[in-house]
């Protein structure tokens, strides 16, 4: 037996408290929990990344630093959102053009990123 694994909930923890550090943008140690092996595209129960989430909250840093460790840009919530949706949807133009530099898809999602940076007037962050 491994006496270094953690427990379910020792687990549930860690992943919980490295969302928290995706959404207060907290680069430096979401970086050292990943870096010690914390799987770079972990999951909420509402299949929500840490890149998601830093996304979302605008942390283009954070966003740079997952994408560094091997973070897909193209993975979806439970709710078929994707990160550059969400970082549209929130006006997060520098976190935008950081996931779209790195190759995010575009068209996948509900809504797509075309489609948000369409209803929000944001096309232009979408070329370039």
């Amino acid at each position: 037996m491994d006496d270094t694994a953690l427990t379910a909930l020792q687990t549930e923890r860690v992943v919980a408290i490295a969302m928290d550090l995706a959404r207060e943008g907290d680069t430096g140690q979401l970086a050292e929990f990943v870096d010690h092996g914390l799987p770079v595209d972990v999951a909420d129960a509402n299949g929500n990344t840490l890149l998601m989430l830093a996304s979302y909250h605008g942390h283009a840093g954070t966003v740079r630093a997952l994408l560094a460790r091997g973070a897909d840009p193209d993975v979806r919530n439970a709710r078929n959102q994707s990160a550059i949706a969400g970082a549209l949807f929130k006006g997060a133009d520098d976190v935008v053009t950081v996931l779209r530099d790195a190759g995010a898809d575009l068209d996948a999602g509900t809504p797509s990123a075309r489609e948000t940076a369409a209803m929000f007037g944001r096309e232009h962050l979408l070329t370039g």
